[in-house]
């Protein structure tokens, strides 16, 4: 008989997730479970996602039982959902990481209790000045904050890891940028509980 040279599970995950994929790993010792990430900037040019998923698929599909795709819809306008059901690929549910971190009910209460609201994640948090401030320019030009963020009025901050520092540096942004401010720990929400559902069928 033929050797079977399948390995076991691969995640094919945002880079924006990259670290706190690699954390449920250690905690959970899952050795059956490989990551490729894409890279996070993808984000900025959301059409782009599901070629780049689509590719990643087809480039190791012959190596791996069990192909998972940790994205969110991400703004890909029903691209990336098309691509995965022509692959035969599941992808955990949710429009983004927002969603699935906080989880959908309670993000669904953070939108309705004020519709203005920014989000961080940790990963945002770590790369705020490069993505948001450099990103958008406003190291060069500040007067664009309030063109960007006129409807803006909350900042939530939604920790996967507890560290006092980063709660901090998240009320600083939102002191800087003039909205209220306000902390819920996510932990890894249902990336943690798919993933384990994942490893243990």
């Amino acid at each position: 008989m033929p050797m079977d040279t399948h390995r076991g599970i691969l995640v094919i995950a945002c880079g924006a997730l990259a670290r706190e994929i690699a954390a449920l790993r250690r905690m959970n010792h899952w050795t059956a479970l490989d990551v490729r990430c894409l890279p996070a900037e993808l984000h900025n040019r959301p059409e782009r996602i599901a070629p780049a998923v689509r590719d990643e698929i087809r480039a190791q599909r012959d190596r791996y039982r069990t192909i998972f795709v940790a994205y969110g819809e991400c703004g890909t306008a029903g691209q990336l959902d098309a691509v995965l059901e022509a692959e035969g690929v599941e992808r955990i549910p949710g429009a983004h990481c927002y969603q699935f971190l906080a989880g959908a009910q309670v993000f669904e209460e953070l939108c309705e209790a004020e519709p203005g609201t920014f989000y961080l994640t940790d990963f945002l948090l770590r790369h705020f000045d490069r993505l948001v401030i450099r990103g958008l320019g406003l190291d060069r030009h500040p007067e664009l904050t309030q063109d960007y963020f006129r409807h803006y009025r909350k900042l939530v901050y939604l920790a996967q890891a507890r560290v006092p520092s980063a709660v901090e540096r998240a009320k600083q942004i939102a002191d800087r940028m003039g909205f209220a401010f306000e902390h819920r720990f996510t932990g890894y929400g249902q990336l943690g509980e798919r993933l384990s559902a994942l490893v243990a069928s």
